[in-house]
């Protein structure tokens, strides 16, 4: 049953390695909690105390605005195939822009993305294992490429106009930064 660590075994690390699919928990002091399903080959171990996520471009940008009012976040993955299994980590954690100091270091661990809007380090307070014994059994058939493609032919400048017009608050109307923290302003775009 459920076991907790203070940072990832191998074993850990080696399961999260191999999942196609996690989920991501945030929520400020008050409001709405956010839970979003994040794929695309988005995630990075950095080592077994810190795991770094790489966020797309998307409809909303909670995640953002939440962890600039309050740093705390939960990943959770969950086996769909094999031995039945969720790993949840519990931390803190970092927005990066990309006029963050640490955003060309950081986002070189991940492929050349178009509609790529932040960087969440996570600095890792709590791992906690449970059996996952009642998770169906789902097959994986691939990735969608949708974004990709919607991201793709916004171009560079689309992205950041939709940015501008869809991703500056969050649902309860909490500031993400998102165009000073890249380095933009709203007459730039």
């Amino acid at each position: 049953m459920g076991q907790q660590f203070d940072a990832l075994t191998d074993h850990q690390i080696d399961f999260i390695q191999t999942q196609k699919l996690f989920f991501v928990g945030t929520a400020a002091q008050s409001g709405k909690v956010n839970v979003s399903p994040k794929g695309m080959d988005s995630l990075r171990i950095l080592n077994n105390r810190q795991v770094l996520w790489l966020n797309i471009t998307g409809s909303g940008n909670e995640t953002s605005a939440h962890v600039q009012q309050l740093p705390r976040m939960t990943l959770m993955f969950c086996a769909f195939e094999g031995a039945p299994e969720i790993i949840r980590l519990y931390g803190q954690a970092q927005v990066l822009h990309r006029g963050h100091p640490d955003w060309p270091e950081l986002i070189r661990h991940f492929a050349d993305t178009r509609g790529a809007r932040q960087l969440f380090l996570l600095d890792i307070e709590l791992v906690q294992s449970s059996c996952g014994m009642s998770i169906p059994f789902f097959e994986y058939v691939g990735e969608r490429d949708a974004l990709k493609r919607w991201a793709e032919k916004k171009g560079e400048a689309g992205i950041e106009k939709y940015w501008a017009d869809r991703n500056q608050r969050s649902l309860d109307g909490a500031e993400t930064h998102i165009l000073a923290l890249t380095g933009l302003a709203d007459d730039q775009v």
